[in-house]
This record gives C-alpha cells, structure tokens and sequence, in this order.
C-alpha cells in the first residue's frame, strides 16, 4: 500500500477506495440533571451510533445505563449542529477580540492552500460568580441566574449561562435544591487561568469521594454524577472549544477521570477519543481535529515519547473504518496544520486496572496512512510529532519507571535512602542544583516524642469490629465519633477535612488492615528530597499522587508552647497548628447537593496550643516548603491516646499532583499579619512564586 505524502494532498494511491461520506448531523444531548433522564433533542434528530463504553455497547439514548447522562455528544458528532462554526479569523488577546492580523501566523505551512489567518478561535465563554453581588439575608445562592461577565474573565460561575455568539437554544434543566448556605468557598474572580481551572477539579474530586461515601455499594458511578451536577450548575472552565492550548492547564497535568477533562475544556468528549469541531477559514468550513485520547483502546504506538502513532476511530474489527467524523476531522488537521492536544494514559499502581490520563501538550499531525488492522480491515493511521519547546509530560513517567526498576540509574544521589530503611520506601537524597552534600544532621523517625506523657481524663475510643469497620455498622465506636461516616474510601482516600479524625485505636479490635487505620500505615508512596534553587532543600513525589491520598506525618519533639524555643538560622524546622480552617475550602459544597452546610465555624477555628519541632529529630515533612497556593494540606488525627489537644498532625493532598512536583503546604500568615499573636516566630519572605503570594509568611 502506498503511502500518503504530507507534502502532496491529493496524492492517494489509486488502488486505494476510500467511502468519504459527510459528517453526520446528530442532535446535540445536554446533561440531565441529577436523578433525570431525560435529553433534550430536537423532533427528527437521527438516532446516535453505536458506541462502546464501559458498560457495554449501546445504540440508542435509551439504552443509557441509569443515572449516566453523557456531558457532550461525544457518541457521535462532536460539535453542536445549530451552533455556528468557529471563525478563525478572530482571535483572543489580552483585551477581548482582534482581528487576526495582530497575532502571530501559527498556521506553518498549509498544502496547496492559500494563506489564512492566524489559527485560534475565540476566547472561552468562562463564567465567574460575582462576590461582588452580595447574597440578601436567607437568600438562595444565585442557581439558574446568568451573571454579565467580561469576555476575557477567567472567574468561576454558578449560573446559567450561555455562550457568546452562539445560536443555542436556551435549555431550562432542574437545578439541585439550594439551601442558602455559604458559597464562598468558591473564588470571585482571578487574574490567574489556573485558579478556576483548579478550583472545578477540586469541586468535582469533592463531590465525587461525597457521593462514594453515601453510596458506598457504587450502584451509580460517582464520577459521572458528580460530573452531572457540575454541568447542571454550570461548574466548568473554559466552555467554548478552542484550537491549542486550553487556559488554566499545563503540560503534565493529571486527571482520573474523563469528565474531569470535560469540565475544565481539555477534551469535551466523554467516551470519544477524538475532539473535533467545525471551523471556518476564510469562506470554508471544515472540521478540524482539537484533542487525542491515547488510553490504550486501539493499536497506538506509544513508545516513543515525542511520536504517537493513533489509529482512527470507529469498528475495525467488523469492517473497514471510515473517512467520517473524527477521521475526517484528523485529515483535515493534516492540511491546515493546526496544533491537537495530546492526552496519554499511564498505569495507576494504586488501582487494579486504574488509569491516570496525562495531557502531553500540542502535537501536529506530520502523515497518514491506511493499513489492515489484526482483524483484517483497513484503519486511518496518523503519525503525530510533538511541538518542540514544550515542557515534559509523559517523558517524566517514562524516566521515572526507569529509576523504579533501577534507583542507581537516577542521576545526582547523594544518598538512595535518607531514612535508612526506617520507611516503608526508600526516600533518595538528591542534589543536581549545586555542591551541597546534604542538610544538617537530624535523628530521622516515623513518631512524634512528646516532651512529657500525655495524660487525659478520656479513656482511648475503641471498637468491637471482629472484621473491619464498616460503613453503615450501627455497632461500630468508631463510625459514630466521626459523625456516622468513615472518613476515608475503601481505598484510603480522605473523604473531607474534618476538626479532629478518629482513626481505629490499639483498644480496638478490628486488624491492622481496617480502612480506618490509613495515617498509621505509614508512608506507601516514593519521595525525593531534593535541593532547590532558592529556598533550601524540598520534598517530591516519584509516584502521581490522588487529591487525598495521605502524604506524611509532621514528626518532631511536641511541646506545649513556643515561649523558650530558640530561633536561628538553622531553625527553620516549627510546625505551629494556628490556621485550622485551612483544609476546609477543600470540602464538597453541601448546597451542590441540596443539603445544609456541615461546617462550624466555631469548631474549626479553635486553637491548638502546641507546636513541634523537627530541628533534631524529624522525617521528611522537615523538608516541605512553604506555598500561598500549596497543593498539602493538614489534617488533625487521633489514634493513640484520649487527649485532643494534642492530635498527630497528618498531610494529605489537595489536588492530583503528578510525578516530580514539589510538595509545598501552607506555613500561615506572618506575625505581623496575625495582630497581637506571640511575635517570637520569625517573619520570612516568600519565594513560592504564586500568582497569590503574600510576600511573607510566619
């Protein structure tokens, strides 16, 4: 078979027939809301094709299995049929619309076309909620209400809204019942794309480990509930489908879910691996290609981390596939060169058959050809090539499986394992920054010491689980003092931050293996510590890390006040418990799910009046720097004695964080923003470089 030229267009092979037909007109489906089923479709709309997703092979919108109510039409046509294609003859700047004449010409070098403007489309409709716009006492937060926004707002909304330049028709969908609690813990507005983007994944995760937890049998996957009620309320970044990068996402982020990408704009297709839309380019319109999902389904070539041969979608293994939809979609991306994005899959270690999707930055599409595939029918082949300039993305997981199956092939150790022994993963010492050959001396230890016994009039809680705690056992101790539910998923994942976690004590019966004993399991994933640049030595992770996976405990000598402890310039190394709302913000929004806000403020902003330092003794918490935007946060617990007062003080993460990130939590503010607060703590200046910095930190 003859190759196809990417430098010849039309330059097919003539043995080769190939069934062109157009792009099929399906009706647009809009999400259901929470508990409905139906879709909105216009009277004749063509029936949808026939798709494959994990729950079987369906045909018809009927056949949808309960509770599953796609995001996006991604059964069929990607783009909605009465909304008008993308002009690219606009583009977005710093100030709205211009003209595309006053951005740069990315396009590169189109086949025997002629020139056309520069390839971007329009700025993302992303709604924002106005802080600005006070709520009246006892007034429902602002559902079902579209807020004016500015074209190139990069705020989140909760609202109705609808985007600019479109002909849609405006579909009222059922909102969950608002009970007129607080919504601030959603951001207002922000100069920084990354923020709204941030703050629907975390919304998302939130809603889905709370929507585990009341369905623990997961008779409904959480994850496309959770994604429904986000898009019932309009929850999501970056709405209208564009060409290159996607605002707010970088290159190696991470996601567990598809409809997480659904919902920051990354790849609008739920099941579908190919994201396409229509375009128009001068007085032609064509559907171009606008992301590839590599997961693993079809006969990719993976191998090579800067190359990506795809194979097209659609049934391969009953007949020949077709130069339709997507395919056609990604031939014409082959002609207008324009940039596709690239998500890869990598393996999730902690899940059996888990999968973690990587967004490996912009790629175009340099040849295609048709081959017969292993069940003897032809499939599309396209060769994609990696935009150079980009920062790593799947190259990080390649390097990395590398020193996991060799640690001595890891470059700059200085050390392979700085707990020698004492953790349950090796935790290298790694210096590729300057001559420094290590940090001063410390004991390193998994367990606080407390300068003297705690005592506590409070007998140490217990349960009489003969197996391990369950959720729903009326019976179990344990399940009632932390409010009826067990905080952590079956697979040990925080469900939310509370006051004070009471994990299983050595009083009680159930194993070591019970899901209510995760902090005392230790650490179970690979750490780093490595030297930074500018602020010292730091912690990372080999493995990606899930939004509340337990991280480490802070370890050190507890005592019970600050007053006498002597600051120096090595002695960085104070934990001081002061802000305890912190973990909050990183809970679900109980109004999302009509129930009434669970968090007390006057709980929650109690004191803990010890603090503890790792100046002498410690374990790899010492090495975590400060952020003003920090992606760990901390959670009292208690397991081992009755006094809340002093609780173990355990990380967790606040958001997916891949490979190779600098884990970083937040150290509270500096004295002098803390008023009349004891001013022996020293004030330092901040380095974190966050859009949010405050410049200092105490």
């Amino acid at each position: 078979m003859e190759e196809r030229s990417n430098c010849a267009p039309h330059s097919w092979s003539e043995s080769v027939v190939l069934d062109v037909k157009p792009l099929r007109s399906l009706a647009p489906m809009y999400p259901a809301p929470l508990g409905q089923k139906n879709t909105f479709s216009p009277p004749n709309a063509p029936p949808f094709v026939s798709v494959t997703t994990p729950f079987g092979s369906f045909t018809t919108e009927s056949a949808f299995p309960p509770g599953f109510c796609p995001l996006f039409p991604s059964f069929a046509a990607s783009h909605d049929v009465n909304q008008k294609p993308v002009d690219v003859n606009f583009v977005n700047n710093a100030n709205g619309f211009a003209r595309a004449s006053e951005g740069p010409d990315i396009n590169g070098s189109l086949h025997n076309a002629s020139p056309s403007p520069s390839f971007q489309t329009p700025p993302a409709a992303i709604v924002s909620f106005n802080k600005e716009e006070p709520l009246a006492s006892g007034a429902s937060p602002p559902y079902g209400r579209t807020i004016k926004r500015s074209p190139c707002s990069n705020s989140i909304h909760i609202g109705n809204s609808e985007t600019e330049g479109s002909n849609k028709k405006r579909i009222k969908t059922r909102r969950p019942k608002a009970t007129g609690g607080d919504l601030s813990l959603l951001p207002s507005s922000s100069h920084d794309p990354r923020e709204p983007v941030e703050v629907v994944l975390m919304t998302f995760d939130a809603l889905r480990r709370r929507l585990m937890q009341l369905d623990e049998s997961k008779r409904l996957r959480p994850d496309l509930k959770a994604g429904t009620i986000m898009m019932s309320s309009d929850l999501r970044a970056n709405m209208v489908k564009r060409i290159g990068q996607v605002p707010g996402v970088a290159v190696g982020d991470i996601f567990y879910f598809r409809i997480e990408m659904c919902l920051v704009g990354l790849h609008s297709q739920s099941v579908a691996g190919i994201d396409y839309m229509t375009a128009r380019f001068g007085n032609e319109e064509d559907p171009v290609a606008l992301g590839v999902v590599s997961a693993g389904v079809y006969d990719n070539e993976e191998d090579n981390v800067d190359v990506l041969i795809y194979s097209g979608q659609g049934s391969s293994s009953k007949d020949d596939q077709k130069l339709e939809r997507g395919n056609l979609a990604l031939e014409k991306s082959l002609h207008r060169a324009n940039e596709i994005r690239v998500i890869r899959s990598a393996k999730d270690p902690f899940v059996l058959n888990g999968k973690i999707y990587v967004y490996d930055g912009l790629y175009k599409i340099h040849e295609s050809w048709v081959e017969k595939g292993k069940s003897g029918f032809n499939t599309f082949k396209y060769k994609f090539l990696r935009e150079p300039g980009q920062p790593d993305g799947i190259a990080v997981w390649k390097m990395i499986e590398k020193w996991k199956q060799n640690p001595s092939s890891r470059a700059n150790v200085i050390l392979p394992d700085i707990s020698s022994g004492i953790e349950n993963m090796p935790v290298c010492l790694v210096n590729d920054v300057d001559d420094e050959k290590g940090p001063r001396y410390f004991a390193y230890s998994t367990t606080v010491s407390y300068s003297k016994p705690i005592t506590s009039s409070r007998p140490l809680h217990s349960c009489m689980c003969n197996s391990v705690c369950m959720p729903g056992d009326s019976n179990c101790s344990c399940l009632h003092q932390n409010g009826g539910f067990l905080p952590y998923s079956s697979n040990g994942i925080l469900i939310s931050c509370k006051p004070l976690i009471y994990e299983c004590s050595v009083s009680c019966q159930c194993p070591t293996n019970c899901r209510n004993r995760v902090t005392q399991r230790g650490v179970q994933v690979h750490f780093e510590v490595f030297r930074t640049r500018d602020r010292g030595w730091g912690l990372r992770c080999w493995d990606a890390i899930r939004a509340g996976t337990f991280i480490c405990e802070y370890v050190g000598e507890v005592t019970e006040s600050i007053q006498g402890v002597e600051y120096d310039e090595e002695n960085d190394h104070i934990f001081q418990p002061r802000h305890a709302d912190q973990g909050f913000k990183w809970n679900y929004v109980p109004e999302l799910l009509g129930e009434p806000s669970s968090v007390d403020l006057s709980e929650i902003s109690k004191p803990l009046s010890f603090i503890i330092n790792s100046k002498n003794m410690g374990n790899i918490s010492r090495f975590m720097n400060h952020s003003c935007s920090p992606n760990v946060f901390w959670q009292p617990v208690v397991h081992d004695h009755g006094d809340d007062g002093f609780p173990h003080i355990m990380f967790f993460a606040a958001k997916h964080i891949p490979p190779m990130t600098e884990l970083t939590y937040d150290y509270g503010p500096s004295s002098a923003e803390m008023g009349d607060y004891v001013q022996s703590r020293r004030t330092k200046e901040c380095f974190c470089g966050s859009v949010k910095c405050r410049g200092f930190f105490g």
